[in-house]
């Protein structure tokens, strides 16, 4: 129930009664609200972190003090026409996510039923009354992802024509404003990157309209235009769909994209940058991960990554810009996840790409300063015992993850290089000479059909 990020308004008026209940030490109440601003957590989650409380106790001691319900949502089923009540956007926001409504009233689960500016903002576009009950907040995110991502999502996409002659400029009709019209573009255009199996597309303004660029590893193609008739209602849908504030255009953005590829379930991250020219709309697709063995058939190779991301070091994920190197990180991440029920596994990422089970993902965002630098400050203090790191931007960054290591931890991280050549000429550098050392196995991609594995000897080999 407690909030990643910021203040919990009811946990904050009642924590002292956790101490006059014998529930807790006052001293340990003290050291919790320490650790609390340091982390900048919700004391409740401190507590939660350091167990001295589990989650269970704690809402119910809420729903004994409050009065209110505590509803177990992991054994609850939504009505999904409530949906229409609560907004996505506003559901993440407050934690919060529609149950029933009977006759004028809406019942909510609530992470913080304190929090009246949420409930009056729900009162006010559900134009009904609210009915609060507590749940945990981890579950009414489950929630909110499992039930929005149905509703908010471009819809299922069949690739069962011929991809010859699919075309998705034949879904065009330049006197057609409506949304089931713009929905169908953004669909046939995602339909048509999938059969040409491109992962990244762009958006650009250009004379007459929107330029739509399917891009490869070491091909762009331009791929027609949106019409300038359709230009605004064509971003604002792709914006509403991937979260984003559609009437923001000034400074950049960063969202993703649910929809169903054949029964399938992906994303796409969505990046939005200012340029003089007008707004650049950047599309990237992420396919699930794969088992390991789909892709890399030779059991030496397996081995030697099995026994790399077992042991403290560094698994090196290599390949040129969209080689693929997110899929390979991401099936590595799943191998450990089905493999390592007695680890903590964590990830530090610009946007998630895939939902992991039993990895504790983490998404930067510096809307509200939650960027690089304190995701790695405060990453420590959850004890990992596998860390992926999305890329390497410095030297800085380098260092922190070579004394990572030394602190017996297993970091996985990828790097951009055409070629071993090149690789080896940028990691000449003297000053990377630790964390050269300390790589322990390098996994270098080709081409979707050319992985190749290299263990520590090797690797210290070609970097020397």
């Amino acid at each position: 129930m407690i909030e990643t990020e910021g203040t919990n308004k009811t946990l904050e008026r009642l924590k002292y009664d956790l101490v006059k209940e014998g529930l807790i030490e006052y001293e340990t109440l003290e050291k919790a609200q320490e650790l609390a601003n340091a982390q900048k957590i919700n004391v409740g989650q401190a507590l939660i972190n350091s167990h001295i409380l589990t989650e269970d106790a704690l809402l119910k001691f809420l729903e004994a003090k409050l009065h209110l319900p505590y509803v177990n949502l992991d054994e609850y089923s939504l009505d999904e026409k409530c949906l229409k009540y609560i907004k996505f956007a506003d559901a993440k926001k407050y934690k919060i996510i529609p149950l029933f409504k009977i006759e004028d009233e809406l019942t909510v689960a609530m992470a913080d039923p304190f929090d009246l500016f949420a409930i009056d903002r729900i009162m006010e576009l559900a134009e009904c009354s609210i009915a609060p009950v507590i749940a945990s907040e981890a579950s009414i995110l489950r929630k909110i992802d499992e039930y929005y991502k149905t509703g908010n999502t471009v819809g299922e996409i069949f690739t069962d024509e011929d991809a010859v002659e699919f075309d998705w400029r034949d879904e065009l009709n330049s006197e057609d404003i409506s949304e089931d019209h713009i929905q169908k573009i953004i669909s046939a255009i995602l339909k048509q990157a999938i059969l040409e199996n491109l992962h990244e597309i762009s958006f650009t303004q250009e004379e007459g309209g929107l330029g739509v660029n399917f891009k490869s590893s070491d091909n762009d193609s331009h791929k027609g235009c949106i019409p300038s008739l359709l230009m605004a209602p064509f971003v604002n849908k792709l914006k509403d769909l991937a979260n984003l504030d559609a009437s923001v255009c000034e400074i950049p953005q960063l969202g993703k994209l649910f929809f169903i590829v054949d029964g399938i379930g992906l994303y796409a991250r969505i990046s939005t940058f200012p340029t003089v020219m007008g707004e650049r709309i950047s599309l990237s697709i992420y396919k699930p991960p794969k088992a390991l063995n789909q892709f890399i058939k030779d059991e030496n190779s397996l081995k030697i990554i099995k026994d790399a991301i077992n042991e403290p070091g560094i698994v090196l994920v290599c390949g040129s810009q969209l080689s693929g190197k997110t899929h390979v990180i991401y099936s590595l991440l799943n191998e450990l996840s089905k493999n390592s029920n007695d680890k903590n596994i964590m990830t530090i990422e610009s946007i998630s790409k895939y939902e992991l089970p039993k990895i504790n993902q983490c998404e930067l965002n510096e809307s509200i300063g939650f960027n690089l630098d304190k995701a790695l400050r405060f990453i420590e203090f959850q004890s990992p015992d596998v860390i992926y790191f999305e890329n390497i931007r410095n030297k800085d960054t380098l260092d922190y993850l070579s004394g990572l290591v030394f602190a017996d931890k297993t970091i996985i991280t990828e790097y951009v290089a055409n070629n071993i050549t090149e690789l080896s000429r940028k990691m000449s550098y003297s000053d990377l000479s630790t964390f050269k050392s300390l790589i322990s196995c390098m996994i270098f991609i080709h081409s979707k059909d050319s992985i190749e594995v290299f263990d520590k000897e090797t690797v210290q080999k070609y970097l020397a």
